[in-house]
């Protein structure tokens, strides 16, 4: 295969003619030779026929537009996207999958391919990561975020902005205008969020696809729990790749081991691979040259109030095994009461909170951003700890900003470019859930989880916030650890084992430590 002067491929091929005949405007020219206009619907075609390595035309006719040249990995990601009109991207977290889909779409937009484009995304990102990134990769391009009001979502969802984005649950309440909108192309991202076909949220987007709208659904971490996680994704863009009922599909990739119990089966990664297709996936070890990451434990003895009250939950645990078999229900409330104490706060059944001293926890704490060479973030996951550690902070004046999941918008926006632009704040203090998406905080290079998550896409996406392009510092992950049950979340984690499949095994060992 030729490529002539950008706009022509030169084919040698057994059988030219089925060439000529799905592409009229061919022609062969002698040899086993065909001349093909060298354009998105050409090179889609003859993909379809099976034709080997058909480049996208945005590989020669694009200039792509930014602040930085892309990647090889984002070009080939851009080129797969433009060629397929649903499609998976897979990219791992910090490959800068959300600058290729952009440069995909600006692409399809001036080839005429497509003409208005909805992104739909989590709350937290709208503005400081898709719309950053729009300004980043595309300036040239309108940009509208569809949040607020209902009637101005609706303004901005029938407006002529070339990229409207759009949180999740807002796409409900606008439905009917995304309907008549005329967007051409989908990109939903952090696609995981719609892996249950039987959500409402699902059913709303399923009727908004159409067979000839395009739709990319990105995630880093495709059926990230269990292959059961591919199922509501599969089914919205390659429905024929699974059978129509979940329980169908949970028989295909799981199979039975006790009554309430499923594992999955030996075949279900090439089941679950074979069932999210068309994809492409590129991990930062493929294709990104980044510094180093160094996971480091730092033992914190608990204080004699943390001891005390652990030991009391311990023997409730006791007496809970002896008397009544343990779900995995009570065996989460009860880990999870576990790691509060161990963070400095208990929500009690009450709905009043135990704050508990804290201070062997802090001055590790305080020894780790004093050692670090750049910022500091902090995961921490209960909301209120949070509000314990920043008071603490300021009165060391170590100046930090808070991001949790009642931070607004438009201020977690601002916190986010004040940590990557200026000297202040030094530290950012996260609910990891609420920032483990689609934000780049490369103005650090430490990450210290104050306590463990219990998700491990969580745990993952939280970390890559600092480990991804644009990162020129070695980074460091610190784990602070002072319990037992600590040490084995932490544990499952970097062995990627999903606690919460482990949640009765870890329950039973925690007895016995």
């Amino acid at each position: 295969m030729r490529i002539l002067e950008n706009k022509g491929l030169l084919l040698k091929l057994r059988n030219p003619s089925k060439v000529t005949t799905a592409i009229p405007s061919s022609r062969a020219v002698g040899d086993n030779k065909v001349l093909v206009k060298w354009g998105i619907d050409e090179a889609r075609v003859l993909r379809n026929l099976n034709v080997k390595d058909v480049p996208s035309p945005i590989l020669g006719q694009y200039d792509w537009p930014g602040r930085y040249e892309p990647f090889e990995h984002q070009k080939t990601t851009s080129s797969f996207l433009t060629l397929n009109t649903k499609a998976f991207c897979f990219n791992e977290q910090g490959t800068g999958k959300t600058a290729s889909a952009i440069w995909a779409a600006d692409f399809l937009l001036k080839k005429g391919v497509i003409n208005k484009v909805l992104v739909i995304c989590p709350l937290s990102i709208m503005d400081s990561a898709w719309r950053a990134d729009l300004f980043t990769f595309a300036m040239h391009r309108s940009v509208d975020i569809a949040h607020g009001p209902k009637d101005k979502r609706r303004k901005i969802i029938s407006g002529d902005s070339d990229f409207v984005i759009i949180n999740y649950d807002g796409v409900e309440i606008v439905e009917d205008h995304i309907q008549m909108a005329g967007f051409d192309l989908i990109i939903v991202d952090e696609a995981t969020h719609y892996k249950n076909a039987n959500s409402k949220r699902w059913k709303v987007l399923s009727r908004i696809v159409k067979p000839d709208t395009w739709v990319w659904m990105m995630t880093g971490t495709p059926a990230a729990q269990s292959p059961l996680d591919a199922f509501g994704l599969a089914k919205m863009l390659n429905p024929l790749a699974v059978p129509r009922s979940f329980s169908s599909y949970r028989e295909m990739v799981m199979q039975k081991v006790t009554q309430f119990k499923w594992v999955p089966k030996d075949n279900a990664v090439n089941k679950v691979h074979a069932a999210l297709q068309p994809a492409i996936r590129y991990s930062k070890e493929q294709c990104l040259d980044l510094p180093e990451m160094t996971y480091v434990k730092r033992e914190v003895e608990l204080t004699a109030q943390q001891n005390k009250y652990y030991k009391a939950i311990h023997t409730h645990m006791l007496t809970m095994a002896a008397g009544e078999q343990v779900t995995a229900q009570n065996a989460a409330v009860v880990m999870n009461k576990l790691l509060q104490i161990s963070c400095g706060a208990v929500y009690a059944d009450s709905g009043e909170t135990v704050e508990f001293d804290i201070k062997n926890r802090y001055k590790v704490l305080k020894e780790v951003i004093d050692e670090a060479s750049q910022k500091v973030l902090i995961f921490v996951p209960f909301k209120h700890a949070i509000d314990i550690l920043s008071e603490k902070l300021f009165k060391d004046k170590i100046s930090n900003g808070i991001i949790r999941g009642d931070v607004s918008v438009s201020k977690r926006t601002q916190l986010f470019k004040e940590f990557q632009d200026t000297d202040s704040p030094r530290v950012l203090i996260i609910q990891p859930q609420a920032a483990a998406h689609g934000v780049t905080l490369t103005a650090a290079n430490t990450i210290v989880w104050w306590g463990p998550t219990s998700s491990l896409e969580t745990y993952a996406q939280a970390n890559a916030r600092v480990h991804r392009a644009g990162q020129r510092h070695p980074c460091t992950v610190v784990q602070l650890q002072g319990s037992p049950v600590e040490k084995r979340v932490y544990k499952l984690l970097d062995q990627r084992i999903h606690v919460h499949a482990k949640i009765i095994d870890l329950y039973n060992e925690v007895l016995e430590m």
